[in-house]
């Protein structure tokens, strides 16, 4: 079957990476942006010149921001992550690059090192002029006393969390290191994600350009199916763990494990 096809695929790999959207994280209790029940089917997107530009855009954005904090803060990593992570220490997957910001995949094991993180973080706060980071219990208290928006008390840039907005360049080096990584990969995997946002969306076509295969797990058919060796619809979760456990039953892992 497919799955087993794709768990001899990644034994066989010489440079395997995943790339993971929305799709995975639902299962942990995190909304997905672009689904029937997304965020975004609630809510117009804020740009980031409105934030910049707009007290009540500024103000709205950190109420939603504020509403959602919780859920992804108390989520955690499910069963989906935790077999990427499996497929880490076993020494095949070497880098997870993910559109997501909730950190699940730092929380499953993989290290900060190997996980590339495009849309940044909602784990801690930043100043959009200086970047000095804060931390969410030092930014919380001040919406209880205050009606406008909080300042970095160093430069006096706006705090916004540090994700990326629409409207927002992507980071540099995360990006580029990115599309290196699927250039380097024999065998990506795109995990739940619609392949809807560019130029993320662009990454898994390096890898075929570069000759590698692509294998596309997400409950929806994607415009980028096409581009894959194989498809399987369906909850990540539910087919990660199967595939990862087909890949790890074989006695071939010793000589992937990395020093």
């Amino acid at each position: 079957d497919k799955i087993e096809e794709l768990a001899s695929l990644i034994r066989s790999s010489r440079y395997l990476a995943a790339f993971t959207g929305a799709g995975i994280s639902t299962e942990s209790g995190i909304p997905d942006f672009r689904g029937p029940k997304g965020i975004w089917k609630r809510y117009r997107p804020i740009e980031l010149s409105e934030f910049i530009s707009d007290p009540a855009a500024r103000k709205e954005y950190w109420r939603r921001k504020i509403e959602i904090y919780p859920r992804i803060k108390e989520a955690s990593a499910n069963e989906g992550h935790r077999a990427l992570a499996r497929l880490h220490k076993a020494g095949f997957l070497q880098t997870v690059i993910t559109q997501n910001i909730d950190s699940l995949h730092l929380n499953s094991g993989i290290p900060d090192s190997r996980v590339i993180e495009l849309h940044g973080s909602n784990a801690y706060i930043a100043c959009l002029d200086c970047r000095k980071r804060y931390e969410w219990k030092e930014v919380l208290p001040y919406f209880d006393e205050h009606e406008n928006c909080p300042r970095c008390e160093k430069c006096g840039g706006w705090l916004k969390p540090a994700t990326i907005s629409f409207g927002q360049a992507m980071p540099v080096a995360e990006t580029k290191k990115a599309f290196q990584e699927a250039a380097m990969a024999d065998v990506f995997l795109v995990i739940g994600s619609s392949l809807q946002v560019y130029p993320a969306a662009a990454i898994p076509t390096e890898t075929v350009r570069s000759g590698g295969l692509v294998a596309i797990i997400n409950n929806e058919p994607t415009s980028q199916d096409h581009i894959a060796h194989i498809v399987l619809h369906g909850k990540a979760g539910k087919i990660l763990k199967t595939l990862v456990n087909k890949t790890l039953m074989k006695n071939y892992k010793n000589s992937h494990i990395k020093d």
